[in-house]
Parts: C-alpha cells; sequence; structure tokens
C-alpha cells in the first residue's frame, strides 16, 4: 500500500510538472506575441514619424526656395534699377564731360 501511494505521489508530481511545464510555455508564447506587437508597434510608429519628418522637410526645402526665387527677383529689380539710375546719371553728364576732353585736348600749353 505504501508502494502504490509513492506511485500515486510521484504520478501526481508528474502531471504537476507537466501542468506547470505548460504553463511556462505558455507564458513564454505569450511574451514572445507581446514582444512581437510591440516591435511591430515601435516601427509603425518610426514609419509615421520618419514620413512626418520627411514630410515637413520637403515643406521647409519648397519654402526656402520660394524664397530663393523671391530674393532673385528682387535682385533683379534692384540691379535694373541700378543700372537705370547710371544710364540717366551718364546720360546727363555725358555732355559735360565732353566738353572738358573737347578743352583739354585742343587747349594748347606754350
Amino acid at each position: 500500500m505504501e508502494a502504490n501511494r509513492a506511485q500515486n505521489g510521484i504520478q501526481l508530481l508528474l502531471a504537476a510538472e507537466q501542468e506547470a511545464q505548460h504553463i511556462v510555455n505558455a507564458a513564454r508564447n505569450a511574451k514572445m506575441a507581446r514582444l512581437k506587437q510591440a516591435k511591430e508597434e515601435a516601427e509603425k510608429e518610426i514609419a509615421e514619424f520618419r514620413a512626418q519628418m520627411e514630410l515637413e522637410f520637403q515643406r521647409k526645402v519648397a519654402e526656402s526656395s520660394g524664397d530663393s526665387g523671391a530674393n532673385v527677383k528682387r535682385l533683379e529689380k534692384e540691379t535694373e534699377a541700378k543700372i537705370h539710375h547710371l544710364k540717366t546719371e551718364a546720360a546727363r553728364i555725358s555732355h559735360d564731360v565732353v566738353q572738358m576732353l573737347l578743352k583739354h585736348v585742343t587747349t594748347v600749353k606754350t
């Protein structure tokens, strides 16, 4: 009877060990599934963040290139205004310059 009881105890311990092993395996599988899910969520967040940063970068590039176009136009207008001013001044004083040159060329020093 004692041997039967010992055999019964061993069987009970083996059954408990198997049940514990099943619980551990289930917990391990659940942990692995959660880690996989967390990794997928992190990759999704990273992709969204990267897309958002890329969009913002493209917007800033577009803004800055638009500004440079405006700067080019502004500089062209300023340059044209300066050229016009120089031509006007040259036309205004050209007669005086020609007269001064003729005076110095035709004057003979003795």
